[in-house]
């Protein structure tokens, strides 16, 4: 705990409070990242085999089948897709509308993600234009004698708060585009499963035999 403290006390009074902050803030998005790892892993995100076997079953007319395959997903639009076994034609807009409430779920947090990835540049560009002040007010104080390395040590130093930034940014950047490319790819799902169940080709069928015959 001591040595910890002492590295935080060295990272401060390197890099100043813009570090201690941008070390504060990558705790917290690792934090809901992790959080949001194990909520999409709990919700089945991305694991609807028994939901698409239901689905299917439901269009080829095989009611049945669907029920039995829909009690084994573990998935959290089940709840949404045995509200569309029972919806009438029309209600595709309500099914849209409860599916989109799990998705608000799952999506908290992502706006965080995407502020830290936008904020946490301009927050590293913040201190480094803070540190070349800071080393620029010393060259001048330092008149004619000034010593070259200690103005670069100030620049150097100043620069880490930019680099610890886009550490900080660049990876959360990469993480929410993944999650956010799940959360589209579970749209598509959904939205391609109720209009599948309202509109089941196995009923298409039977109707168009009915004209014929």
């Amino acid at each position: 705990m001591t040595g910890a403290l002492a590295g935080l006390r060295d990272l401060a009074a390197l890099g100043g409070p813009v570090v201690m902050i941008l070390a504060a803030v990558s705790v917290a998005t690792l934090a809901v990242i992790l959080y949001k790892m194990w909520q999409f892993s709990r919700s089945g995100v991305g694991r609807h085999k028994a939901l698409s076997q239901a689905v299917a079953a439901w269009d080829g007319g095989d009611k049945d089948g669907a029920e039995r395959a829909l009690a084994t997903s573990t998935s959290y639009l089940a709840p949404v897709i045995a509200m569309a076994f029972r919806a009438e034609p029309g209600a595709s807009k309500r099914l849209e509308a409860e599916a989109e409430t799990r998705f608000a779920r799952l999506e908290r947090g992502l706006r965080f993600l995407d502020s830290v990835a936008q904020l946490a540049p301009l927050l590293g560009l913040f201190g480094t234009v803070l540190g070349m002040i800071a080393a620029f007010q010393a060259l001048q104080e330092a008149g004619s004698q000034v010593d070259p390395s200690v103005l670069a040590g100030g620049i150097w130093v100043a620069l880490l708060t930019t680099a610890a930034g886009l550490v900080v940014a660049m990876p959360t950047a990469l993480v929410l585009s993944w999650f956010e490319g799940r959360m589209d790819a579970e749209r598509v799902t959904a939205e391609r499963a109720i209009h599948t169940i309202l509109a089941p080709r196995g009923a298409s069928a039977g109707a168009a035999l009915r004209a014929h015959g």
